[in-house]
């Protein structure tokens, strides 16, 4: 009997990848996102990895996740493969407290990140 699948959310020509939990800001991660939207992903790839910033891996990793993703699992050519959509949302925040003066406390906020990764293949030739 088992469970009746659902339908794919997704087009034809399109794979995605998934992250939660990633430690940083929604802020930040989403300046690495915006830096690889509507690029190509071989060039998207070689942004990340000379990036800076310390997120940039994470990214990465989802990106190379989406394009395999695509490779095996839609049967889409690797070579033709773009960045269609790089979101952030907000998880959840971890909050700490720090002892100030005259007993009182001053709060940290640690935030937490996901991060969805939608790579497209591009009509005709690359």
């Amino acid at each position: 009997m088992g469970k009746p699948s659902r339908e794919r959310r997704l087009e034809d020509t399109e794979a995605r990848a998934y992250a939660k939990m990633l430690r940083t800001s929604p802020r930040k991660l989403n300046e690495v996102a915006a830096m690889i939207r509507n690029k190509p992903a071989d060039r998207a790839l070689a942004d990340l990895q000379f990036s800076n910033r310390r997120i940039s891996d994470d990214v990465r990793k989802v990106l190379q996740a989406a394009i395999a993703n695509a490779e095996n699992n839609h049967e889409l050519d690797v070579d033709r493969l773009y960045v269609a959509e790089a979101y952030v949302g907000k998880s959840v925040v971890m909050r700490r407290f720090r002892a100030r003066a005259r007993g009182r406390v001053g709060r940290i906020e640690k935030p937490w990140s996901n991060l969805t990764v939608i790579v497209r293949e591009r009509e005709g030739t690359a």
